[in-house]
This record gives structure tokens, C-alpha cells and sequence, in this order.
């Protein structure tokens, strides 16, 4: 759950989660559900969504726009659109991401890579929580270190089943011993 790296893009609907901030999306099975991937898109339909196609929640469900508006996230998570063909009005805001906190709350990882509330349940919507607007957070694995943890485990086990080995063939002499005495 340690924040990545943070990377400008200077897209629009890139958003980069401050801190432990977790964005809700509805998940495939109508749940809601919990992620850190903050690639967000516009289908056809006006639907926000995230880099997976799933709609990002806000305070009032899953957050729609209107057609041909221009979309823009600012830092509290505040949904902005601007209407092309009156420049002269300023960006109205239509809705706010549910920006939640895992702070206090058991959450687990699913198989389909999002995070849920253990047991059930949805996380409260955080209002202090902050997203940095046109850059994606990068992903906190650090490859080479994975990779000597990866030779480390291996070689550990290398060296128990080592370990096994030897001790079943001492087994196995001292019963032979213990038959040449009878």
C-alpha cells in the first residue's frame, strides 16, 4: 500500500491518489471496489471510467457528464466540465470522486486486482483526501529487488529440501544399523 512514484502526463483526466487514498469504482459484479489506478476516460455514453472500463463512483453513484463537455478533475477529486460552445462560462462542477480511506479498515486484493472491505462493506468517503490532477502513480514494485527476493526464497528452499534429504537418508541409516544388530 506504499504510494509509487508520481509522473506528469498533462492529460486532463489523469489523477495521481495522495497519501492512502483509494478511488472507488463499481466493480464487474455491481460491488463497489477500491483502487489506486487513476487512468481515467469518458466512454460514449458519458460514463467516467477507470483504465479498466469499470465506472468510477462519486458522492452519488457512478459519475456521468454530459456529451461534448470537456472533463477536468481538480485536486479535492471535484468533477469539472466546460461547455465548448460557451467559453465565456466557467467549468461547473457536477459531482466529486469518492475518494476513500483505507485508514482503520481491513482490506483485501481480489483476484480481479481490485481492493475490497474484508467481510463485506464500503469504505467512507475521505474528505480530506487529495489527488494530484495530470500524472499517474507508478507502480511501488521495485523489479530488481523483487527479483533477489525471488533468488533468495528460491535458494532457501533449495536449502530445506537439503535439509530433508539428508536427515530421511539418516533415518534410513540408523534403521539399517539398528537391523545388523539383531
Amino acid at each position: 500500500m506504499k504510494q509509487g512514484s508520481v509522473t506528469p502526463t498533462g492529460r486532463e483526466l489523469d489523477v495521481a491518489l495522495q497519501g492512502d487514498a483509494m478511488l472507488a469504482l463499481q466493480a464487474m459484479d455491481g460491488t463497489e471496489a477500491y483502487t489506486r489506478r487513476g487512468d481515467l476516460s469518458v466512454t460514449a455514453a458519458g460514463v467516467l471510467q477507470n483504465g479498466d472500463g469499470l465506472p468510477v463512483i462519486g458522492e452519488n453513484g457512478p459519475l456521468t457528464v454530459p456529451a461534448g463537455a470537456e472533463v477536468s478533475i481538480a485536486e479535492d477529486g471535484g468533477v469539472l466540465v466546460f461547455d465548448k460552445t460557451q467559453p465565456d462560462l466557467p467549468a461547473q462542477r457536477i459531482g466529486r470522486l469518492k475518494l476513500a480511506s483505507t485508514s482503520g479498515s481491513e482490506i483485501e486484493k481480489g483476484l480481479d486486482g481490485l481492493f475490497r472491505v474484508k467481510g463485506g462493506g464500503v469504505l467512507p468517503m475521505d474528505a480530506d483526501a487529495r489527488v494530484i490532477p495530470g500524472a499517474l502513480e507508478q507502480s511501488n514494485v521495485i523489479p530488481s529487488q523483487v527479483l533477489v527476493d525471488m533468488i533468495e526464497a528460491q535458494r532457501l528452499f533449495e536449502i530445506r529440501t537439503n535439509v530433508v534429504s539428508t536427515a530421511r537418508e539418516l533415518d534410513e541409516g540408523s534403521a539399517r544399523l539398528m537391523r545388523l544388530d539383531g
